[in-house]
C-alpha cells in the first residue's frame, strides 16, 4: 500500500515514475494512463484490492495480477536494470536516518559533523543529566538560556560568553528583530544558534529558517545546531545546491525543525512544494552582506514572499551597505541594531604586511612566505578560479601538499579540500573569495593575498581567517604594480596604513629593494582618512563570485 506520509510526485513531469526505464516519456504508458482515466480511476491509483508495483516498474504505477506487464518491462523474477528503479526508493536509507533525532543531515545524505561516530558510539544524552548549571560563569547563566543548552556550551569549552552573545541572546530570547553586525570570528553563529534553539523547544514542525551564502557555510552553521542542540530532541538538515536532490527530498519529508540553507536550492525546493514553512517562527540571515554580494538578492526577495509575515527575524553581517539597509526595512519589523565592533576594522591579533613585487615574482614569493617556520597553516585568496589552479598547479610541482576550492569544483571535491586542509594533510588551502567567509579553521597561521583584494571590504574579511579566537595570525599582500591603488583602497577603508615590508630572498626584484620590516599590528600604523563612499561601490556579483 502506498504511504500516506510520503508526497506523491506522480504527476511531476520530472518524477522518474513518469518515465520509462530509459529515464524518457513512454507514448505506451500515456496511452495506458489515458485508458485507465477513462474508466474512472486517476493516474497512478491501484485498483481495489490490487499491492503497489514491485520497483521497476516502467511507469510507476501499481497494477493488478491479472494485468500483463508494459512491454519493454522486465520479466518477473529478474532484477531491473539502470534507472528502471524508482530513485525515491533507494532512499530508504536516508528516510531511516533522517527519522533519528538530534542530528544534521548534509544533503548527500549522511550526518554532518566530524564527531558522529563519537556520537553514535556513545548514544545521545537529551536532558540535563547530572549536569549543574551553577558550575558555568555568571556570564552564561545571566543569558537565561534552557539547562540543556547550557550543558552543551559546557561539555564544548565555552568559558565566557562573547560580545555579540551578550546583546544578542538575550533580545534574541524576546523575540525582538535583530541587525547584527560584527567581526568575524566572534562567536556570532552561537550568538543566533543559542536563542534560537530555546525558543524551539516544546514545538514541531520546521520553525526555523537559516540562508546562507555559500554550502561550506551552510555545512558549519548546521553543524553548530547541532553540537548546541546535542541534549534536546531537535533536527536540523543542510540544504545546497550542486547535489541529488532525493536525500534533500527524504530530510524535508521528516518535518524537522531547523532548516540550513543557500537561497538558490531552498527557492527551487519551495517552488516544487517540497518545503513547508506554515510554521516557521524564526528566520535568520547570516552574512547577508554576501548573499547580496553573490547575486541572491531576488532569490531573497521571492524566499521572503514565500514565508509567513508572522516571524522573528535576526539578520547579520559584517557590514552594513546601503543595501543591507534596504533589506532591513523591508524583511524586518522594528530591529534593533547590535555592533560590538566597527565593521570595516580587522580582527585584533592580526600582523599585516604588504609586500611590493613585479607580477611575475609573486609565485617565488609564495614560497618564500612558505618557508617560514611559522607558516603551518596557509589560505591563499586569488582573484580568478584560473589563478587558484595556477597557483596550485605551481606549488603542487613543487612538493608542496595544496587544496583548492572554487565554484568549478564539484561539491565532493570542496568538502574533500576543506577537511584536508582541516585535519593538517593538505597545508596549503588555495582558494577564490567563496571561502573568505564560508570556512572556519581556527589554526590559520598566515592568510595570503596573492591577488589584492577587488573591493575593500573583502581584505576585512579574508585576514579575518586568521587569528580567530584571540589567537595571534598574518595577512600579508603581494602587491603588483597594478594593484596599488586596490591597497590605497583597503587603506581608506580601514582606516590605517598597511605597512611596506621586505621579502628574504626576493631582493633582486626592482620593488623590493631598500624594503625591510615585519608586519605589524594595526594599532600601531598611522590613520589613513576613510573613504566611506566606497563602501557603496557597484560589484561584480552573481555566479563569477559563487
Amino acid at each position: 500500500m502506498s504511504n500516506p506520509d510520503l508526497p506523491d510526485h506522480g504527476d511531476s513531469p520530472s518524477s522518474p515514475s513518469s518515465k520509462n526505464e530509459d529515464g524518457n516519456s513512454s507514448g505506451a504508458s500515456r496511452h495506458r494512463r489515458r485508458k485507465r482515466n477513462r474508466s474512472g480511476r486517476r493516474s497512478g491509483e491501484a485498483p481495489a484490492g490490487a499491492e503497489a508495483s514491485a520497483p521497476g516498474s516502467g511507469n510507476g504505477r501499481p497494477h493488478s495480477a491479472a494485468e500483463a506487464p508494459a512491454p519493454g518491462a522486465p520479466k518477473e523474477g529478474k532484477k531491473p536494470r539502470g534507472r528502471s528503479q524508482p530513485r525515491r526508493q533507494r532512499g530508504d536509507a536516508i528516510s531511516q536516518a533522517a527519522s533519528r533525532k538530534g542530528r544534521a543531515f548534509d544533503i548527500e545524505g549522511r550526518y554532518s559533523g566530524s564527531s558522529f561516530k563519537e556520537e553514535e558510539d556513545a548514544g545521545r544524552e537529551i536532558g540535563i543529566g547530572d549536569f549543574d548549571p551553577s558550575i558555568l560563569c555568571e556570564g552564561f547563566r545571566s543569558l537565561a538560556l534552557a539547562p540543556e543548552i547550557l550543558r552543551a556550551v559546557h561539555g564544548l569549552g565555552f568559558t565566557e560568553p562573547t560580545p555579540i552573545q551578550v546583546e544578542a541572546v538575550p533580545l534574541a530570547l524576546e523575540g525582538r528583530d535583530i541587525v547584527g553586525s560584527a567581526q568575524t570570528g566572534t562567536g556570532k553563529t552561537a550568538a543566533f544558534a543559542m536563542p534560537t534553539l530555546h525558543r524551539l523547544m516544546g514545538g514541531a514542525g520546521t520553525r526555523a529558517l537559516v540562508l546562507t551564502p555559500t554550502r561550506e557555510l551552510a555545512v558549519q552553521v548546521a553543524d553548530h545546531f547541532r553540537l548546541l542542540g546535542r541534549h534536546l530532541p531537535l533536527r536540523t538538515a543542510v540544504i545546497y545546491g550542486g547535489v541529488d536532490y532525493e536525500p534533500q527530498f527524504r530530510a524535508l519529508e521528516q518535518e524537522v525543525d531547523v532548516i540550513v540553507a543557500t537561497p538558490g536550492r531552498l527557492l527551487d525546493h519551495m517552488k516544487r512544494k517540497t518545503a513547508d514553512f506554515s510554521n516557521l517562527q524564526i528566520l535568520i540571515l547570516d552574512e547577508a552582506d554576501r548573499m547580496l554580494d553573490m547575486g541572491f538578492a531576488e532569490e531573497i526577495q521571492e524566499i521572503l514572499h514565500r514565508l509567513p509575515r508572522k516571524r522573528q527575524t535576526l539578520l547579520f553581517s559584517a557590514t552594513i551597505p546601503s543595501t543591507i539597509e534596504e533589506l532591513a526595512r523591508k524583511a524586518l519589523t522594528a530591529p534593533v541594531r547590535i555592533e560590538v565592533a566597527p565593521p570595516a576594522t580587522p580582527p585584533e591579533g592580526i600582523f599585516h604586511g604588504v609586500f611590493p613585487i613585479s607580477a611575475p615574482n609573486k609565485p617565488r614569493a609564495v614560497r618564500c612566505i612558505l618557508e617560514q617556520a611559522e607558516a603551518t597553516t596557509v589560505l591563499i585568496f586569488t582573484r580568478t578560479k584560473a589563478g587558484a589552479d595556477h597557483l596550485g598547479d605551481l606549488l603542487e610541482g613543487g612538493g608542496i601538499p595544496v587544496a583548492r576550492i572554487h565554484s568549478d569544483r564539484t561539491q565532493r571535491q570542496r568538502e574533500k579540500a576543506l577537511n584536508g586542509f582541516r585535519e593538517g594533510v593538505h597545508r596549503v588551502l588555495v582558494a577564490t573569495d567563496i571561502v573568505s567567509r564560508g570556512i572556519d579553521v581556527s589554526d590559520i597561521s598566515h592568510v595570503i593575498n596573492y591577488d589584492a583584494p577587488e573591493y575593500p571590504e573583502d581584505y576585512v574579511h579574508r585576514a579575518g581567517r586568521t587569528a580567530r579566537a584571540g589567537r595571534v595570525g598574518y595577512a600579508l599582500t603581494l602587491m603588483s604594480p597594478s594593484e596599488i591603488m586596490l591597497v590605497k583602497n583597503v587603506e581608506r577603508f580601514i582606516g590605517k596604513a598597511l605597512p611596506r615590508v621586505g621579502l628574504p630572498g626576493l631582493q633582486d626584484d626592482i620593488h623590493q629593494r631598500n624594503l625591510g620590516g615585519e608586519p605589524l599590528p594595526l594599532k600601531d600604523q598611522p590613520p589613513v582618512a576613510r573613504y566611506d563612499r566606497l563602501r557603496n561601490m557597484p560589484r561584480r556579483s552573481g555566479l563569477s563570485l559563487r
